[in-house]
């Protein structure tokens, strides 16, 4: 992620990273939710994060790099339950991109070496056998239901790490 940020950072004379703490949340999500939802809560939570950081920063919206249909979690009935994790607006610019469109812009900016180096990720350790790919908001409020979520919320939040990238 740094690495990316430092190249992306080159474009924009720098960029502020935060680190966020991941594995308690997940791990919550893994203990008590439904498997098939994992991904879908886990992400839910990543935007709340984010929405907290960027309302907290002045941010007036949040910017992802999703695509429709690209995976489970990116279909449009899942991207429609994230978004009603948060009240700021969520742009994509990727949105109907396709993969190959994907690939050709990160390696035009420099990205896509470094983006498909092997590294287990969040996604990879909890990755589900088999995730839902048209979720129902109401049974994603009632897995949530089981987690503490401001508490988890909160203890990731208050544990990142701001790490300032500046170009060379």
């Amino acid at each position: 992620v740094l690495q990316l940020a430092k190249i992306l950072g080159e474009y924009e004379n720098g960029m502020r990273v935060y680190l966020v703490p991941f594995t308690k949340v997940q791990t919550e999500i893994h203990e008590k939710c439904p498997e098939g939802l994992g991904t879908l809560i886990t992400r839910r939570f990543m935007m709340r994060i984010a929405e907290r950081i960027a309302k907290d920063t002045g941010c007036q919206m949040l910017i992802t790099g999703e695509n429709l249909g690209q995976v489970a979690s990116q279909t449009a009935e899942a991207l429609v339950v994230t978004d009603a994790s948060v009240s700021l607006p969520v742009m994509r610019p990727l949105i109907a991109m396709d993969k190959v469109d994907i690939m050709a812009k990160a390696e035009e900016i420099g990205t896509f070496e470094t983006s498909i180096q092997p590294y287990e990720d969040c996604c990879t350790v909890f990755l589900p056998k088999h995730p839902t790919t048209k979720p129902k908001l109401e049974r994603i409020l009632e897995s949530e239901r089981k987690l503490d979520c401001e508490a988890l919320i909160e203890a990731a939040i208050k544990a990142q790490e701001i790490v300032n990238i500046m170009p060379e």
